[in-house]
This record gives C-alpha cells, sequence and structure tokens, in this order.
C-alpha cells in the first residue's frame, strides 16, 4: 500500500525512476547526490519505498529522537553521533560484515551546504567493506532520479576515484543550486 502511494505521489509531482536499482547485489554502497535541500530526504523515501528497495540510510541523530525517530528507523534510518568523534566508517564496515544484505545510502557531500569535495567515509566504508558503489542521481531539473547501472568498484587511488566520482555529478542541478558546485 504504501509502494503504491509513494508511486502516485512520485508521479503526481513529476517524478520518475530511471536506470537500474542494484536489486540483485547483496551489499552496496549507494551515493545520492547532489544533495542541497531537505527535499531530498522525502524524495528519497518515497523513491525507496516506490521501488521497493529496502535501502538504509544515515541521519543525524537528533532526527532520531521523540517524537519523529521510531518513524526514522521504520523507514531504514540509521541514527549517527556527529558531536563526538567515533569511528563511523569503522562501525559502518561491522554492520556490512554483520548483515547478510545492507543497501547504505550516503549522501558523498556529507551535508546540504557548498562544498569543494566529496568527503571520504562513503569511499572507506566501500574499500574496507570491499563492496561496489552504486551512483544514483536526483536531478531536480528534470525531476529524475537516475541509478546507474554500471556499479563502481574502488580502485585505492583515492585521489582518482574521487576526482572521477566529483566529476560524474559535475553540471546536475539539486533543488537549491546555489548550495552545490555541480
Amino acid at each position: 500500500m504504501f509502494s503504491f502511494l509513494s508511486k502516485l505521489i512520485l508521479r503526481l509531482f513529476g517524478w520518475k525512476i530511471t536506470g537500474e536499482y542494484p536489486k540483485n547485489i547483496s551489499k552496496v554502497v549507494i551515493i545520492v547526490a547532489p544533495h542541497t535541500s531537505n527535499w531530498d530526504f522525502p524524495v528519497g523515501v518515497l523513491v525507496n519505498s516506490a521501488g521497493r528497495f529496502g535501502a538504509n540510510y544515515v541521519g543525524k541523530s537528533s532526527l532520531f529522537r521523540w517524537p519523529f525517530g521510531g518513524l526514522f528507523r521504520w523507514l531504514g534510518g540509521i541514527p549517527v553521533d556527529r558531536s563526538k568523534s567515533n569511528n563511523f566508517v569503522a562501525a559502518t564496515v561491522e554492520a556490512f560484515k554483520q548483515n547478510p544484505r545492507m543497501h547504505l545510502v550516503i549522501s558523498p557531500e556529507g551535508k546540504r551546504a557548498r562544498v569543494t569535495q566529496f568527503r571520504t567515509g562513503f569511499y572507506h566504508i566501500a574499500r574496507l567493506a570491499e563492496v561496489p558503489i552504486c551512483l544514483c542521481v536526483f536531478n531536480w531539473g528534470t525531476r529524475e532520479v537516475f541509478f546507474d547501472p554500471k556499479l563502481f568498484s574502488v580502485t585505492g587511488d583515492e585521489k582518482a576515484d574521487l576526482e572521477y566520482l566529483w566529476n560524474y555529478y559535475k553540471g546536475i542541478p539539486g533543488a537549491n543550486p546555489e548550495n552545490g558546485v555541480f
């Protein structure tokens, strides 16, 4: 029921899902960019529901408090405490090892504000967990969510890999283009 409703809402607002979600892959890091608005979250939740993807996402722990904490967890959320230095990468890699299926959605920018480079947590998670990266585009100009069918494998050349990923998303308009560098 929620899946049908999500499809309907996306259609009413002119959004379409294209490409190929990696349903047949048991473990994957999905990077979604550009992330420039709070509206990216509800669109992402609708896409996840409409496609019945069963993906998880990370969010700041303050979002998981009452009254919405239970809802965010039900929607696949995993809280992250960003107020103190903890080893998020190691904990996430361990979660990949413990779970037979894990599709983790992360914004490579790490925030909605303008950035000059991607953060590297997603990259190190994929490298250490030995899982591929699915590139997902939220194109607010065309209202399209595109899952690239070609999965990206970390090569170990961090600088070259991050440059490739940065350039992949260049020129794609976010909801608030002034916050992105794309």
